[in-house]
């Protein structure tokens, strides 16, 4: 049997001694012994793993069969897929999927043995972690499932490729079709963090909050994982990756990460060789394109089929379209990169900024705003891309740009020191929700012309302004208030229009009832509460308002937008637009569609916000609050439209979210909406969702006396009785 925890704690000295002196036999008796035996899974409230492994392998093993504990088939799908081979199993649907997929195989297998060991030892013992929970559990998968995984298949699970989305679009423009936005208020993906100094806690101790909004069938996944003087890491470990745009912290720092969407590739317009169709002219010279050729199997009744496809490659990307006499190349930044869990490894690892930093300038992380704080006090912003030093204006996704020789593409990437980066700032917060760069501080705005030009243009969305608001002022404040500060329940687009839809709608000679409903509105907290009244009768109407009866028509929604404001946002006035309202008429006409709407869909145009914002989990049926980011709520959820009730039920948004404060040791919150796991005979399926519905948290176990103190169960991969 392992050593228990206690082992760990107290014979630690002895051991680092003996592994110095003894190096060659303790690995070599460490790999005899079966990896389940060398590490211990404390379970503790709520069924979160605090994984203790005597080395990383071990560790990311039992990380693993966590994951496949609480998660199933869904892990096991994942390493299929980064094979390329889900059409074998699930017919030809997939294809598309295996073919690229098989590309960024092949760049995993031929990259792996230039990954250190630490992280070779990451990924194969997460490969055998899955292996074992299969081999014991064969019954809780497809007969065609064997445990037969590998660290290659781990580590194909994160190999960089170009964004496709963007070649798409790129055809689309190609092709001479209109580009189309989707005409919906909502969902805004993407993410909230905050870092406050000790200036501004009560406690003198710097405070951290992550608060990512994905889908919430995005497979955030809260644990810890430690290996004795290597590796202390709580935080969000996504299902099916042993590390992946992770965020949290160890004994000395932690960061969060939010969504920043840079400009990293371009499309170059190469000239076909009239002479040699599959060469191009470049530099003077004839090129012949790379030709690569891939069969792919696929489910073919109760056989398998074959489908075979070709590829063209060039020196400068992967060809994604010939035609005109030209062929197009995409080249993306962080193509074919390898090393990005990595660069996260030694992200946890790191003791301070320096670290940190050192460990960040891996560029193996291409893009993702980062927000850091640590136990020496210091909070710092990254608005981290791979991103290009262009030698030309940038083609964006809307055009490609010729190119006939070497001077014509990018070649390097915009250095490190060169990217935004904001550090201990006066007023001593950082804040990030996805909007550019600019804005991070309100007494540290970052002027664009200090940045090169595909670097983006500022904007301030109403989310970034709703949280400015909570955080630009002097107030100290401890963890506790921070968490409840994050949970506000203001939509901030209210506060700007409300008083010119109520001018718009009283001077319009409104009926009794359209009077009445105007009144609420007069009344509202503009909160989407769960108790409160005239948030659903907004929501309808702003909705209406903006894409009025055929928002199918609407071919920019962010043109839409623009138009909707009498004042539209504007860099002069950053906080404070937009406000107002364009069209009074347009404004009360769509009211009183709203009134209507809402008394036939919900019974009453006066129904709460909770009432028909519902989160439902398994048995669970209960009110919520929190709206849209577009609405300029900062506790965002985005809900799906019940089929049979009409009701809104939430489906994405705020879902993981965590606060803490860089005490010694650490002293954290957090909160795993959809709880521990997706099986719904667990009893950590949906045991977090009523704490999450009334805006609570639970308190994190960090160190071995809080783990022992929430302690459910303790075992073994695999000897769990």
């Amino acid at each position: 049997m392992a050593p228990s925890r206690a082992v760990y704690r107290h014979a630690l000295p002895t051991l680092v001694l003996l592994t110095a002196l003894l190096q060659p036999a303790v690995d070599s008796a460490a790999q005899i012994r079966p990896l389940a035996e060398r590490v211990e899974i404390r379970r503790t409230s709520y069924g979160v793993p605090h994984i203790l492994g005597e080395d990383l392998a071990a560790a990311f093993f039992g990380l693993a069969y966590c994951h496949v504990e609480d998660y199933g088939e869904r892990v096991v799908m994942g390493l299929v897929e980064a094979r390329g081979e889900l059409a074998r199993y699930l017919g030809p649907d997939s294809l598309d999927s295996d073919f690229r997929n098989r590309v960024s195989y092949a760049r995993a297998v031929e990259t792996y043995h230039l990954l250190n060991q630490d992280m070779r030892d990451v990924f194969e013992g997460y490969a055998a972690g899955v292996n074992h929970y299969v081999k014991l559990h064969p019954e809780e998968f497809a007969d065609w499932v064997q445990p037969t995984f590998t660290g290659h298949d781990v580590a194909a699970r994160w190999i960089l490729g170009v964004d496709w989305g963007a070649v798409r679009r790129l055809l689309r423009r190609l092709a001479e079709q209109q580009d189309t936005t989707t005409a919906a208020v909502e969902p805004e993906e993407g993410s909230n963090a905050w870092a406050f100094a000790p200036s501004r806690t009560k406690s003198r101790k710097a405070i951290l909050v992550r608060n990512p909004h994905l889908d919430w069938d995005a497979g955030y996944y809260e644990a810890q994982v430690t290996v004795p003087g290597v590796i202390n890491f709580y935080g969000d470990f996504r299902v099916g990756y042993p590390l992946y745009y992770n965020g949290g912290f160890n004994e000395n720092l932690g960061w969060a990460t939010t969504n920043n969407s840079p400009d990293l590739d371009e499309v170059y317009a190469l000239d076909v060789d009239p002479q040699r169709p599959d060469h191009y002219l470049f530099d003077g010279s004839s090129v012949p394109l790379r030709r690569e050729t891939l069969t792919a199997e696929f489910k073919n009744g109760e056989g398998l089929a074959r489908e075979t496809r070709e590829f063209f490659h060039t020196p400068l990307g992967p060809v994604i379209h010939r035609g005109g006499g030209k062929i197009y190349v995409m080249r993306a930044g962080g193509d074919g990169e390898y090393r990005s869990a990595q660069q996260f490894l030694a992200m946890m690892r790191a003791r301070d900024l320096d670290e940190w930093k050192d460990a960040m300038r891996m560029r193996a992380q291409i893009s993702s705003n980062f927000t850091y704080a640590d136990r020496k006090g210091n909070i710092f912003y990254l608005w981290n891309a791979t991103i290009p030093a262009l030698p030309h204006e940038s083609g964006g996704d809307t055009s490609a740009v010729p190119a006939q020789r070497s001077s014509d593409v990018w070649t390097q990437y915009v250095p490190f020191d060169v990217l935004p980066q904001v550090h201990n700032p006066r007023g001593g917060y950082i804040q990030n929700a996805n909007d550019p760069f600019h804005y991070t501080n309100l007494n540290a705005v970052l002027d664009s012309a200090d940045f090169p030009a595909n670097f983006p243009s500022p904007n301030l969305r109403l989310r970034s302004q709703h949280s400015l608001q909570l955080v630009h002022d002097r107030r100290r404040l401890s963890l506790e208030e921070i968490v409840e500060l994050k949970h506000s329940m203001r939509m901030l687009l209210a506060d700007r229009v409300k008083d010119d839809l109520i001018a718009a709608v009283r001077t319009s000679n409104p009926d009794s009832v359209v009077s009445a409903a105007i009144d609420l509105i007069e009344a509202w907290d503009n909160s989407v509460a769960p108790e409160s009244r005239g948030s659903v009768l907004f929501r309808l109407w702003f909705e209406r308002y903006l894409l009025g009866e055929h928002p199918e028509q609407i071919r920019n929604l962010r043109d839409a937008w623009h138009d909707a404001f009498r004042h539209p946002w504007t860099p002069e006035e950053p906080t404070t637009t937009p406000r107002g309202l364009s069209d009074f008429a347009r404004a009360a006409e769509a009211f009183a569609w709203a009134v209507q709407e809402t008394q036939d869909r919900f019974g009453s145009w006066d129904v709460a916000w909770g009432e028909v914002h519902r989160l439902r989990m398994g048995d669970l049926d209960l009110p919520v609050g929190g709206c849209s980011g577009q609405l300029g709520c900062f506790r965002v959820l985005y809900f799906d439209e019940d089929e049979e009730d009409g009701k809104r039920l939430a489906a994405g948004g705020d879902g993981w979210v965590l606060a803490v404060e860089f005490r010694d040791p650490p002293r954290a919150y957090s909160i795993l909406a959809y709880g521990q796991s997706s099986k719904e005979d667990s009893p950590h399926f949906n045991d977090q969702a009523e704490m999450f519905a009334q805006g609570r948290f639970k308190r994190v176990a960090f160190t071995e006396e809080e783990i022992e103190a929430q302690l459910i169960r303790s075992y073994h991969p695999g000897m769990e009785q």
